[in-house]
């Protein structure tokens, strides 16, 4: 019970960060669907990256995984 007390005194703070994460992941998600070409690895793998490390994963996509004609 204090842990949803927790969780909605933190809500105005927690939902632009929500909103932020799910938008990051579908652009990113839309980027590695769209385009075939990568700096190493692929398709798969990329998406697996993206979707399971939420935050940190469509950063490291847009950081080292999208290739150079892009």
């Amino acid at each position: 019970m204090k842990n949803a007390q927790v969780l909605l005194d933190n809500w105005p703070l927690l939902l632009p960060l929500l909103i932020l994460e799910l938008g990051l992941m579908i652009a990113a998600v839309i980027h590695v669907l769209r385009h075939p070409h990568y700096r190493f690895g692929n398709k798969v793998m990329w998406l697996i990256v993206v979707i399971v490390f939420e935050i940190i994963g469509p950063v490291i996509y847009f950081a080292f995984g999208r290739g150079k004609n892009e």
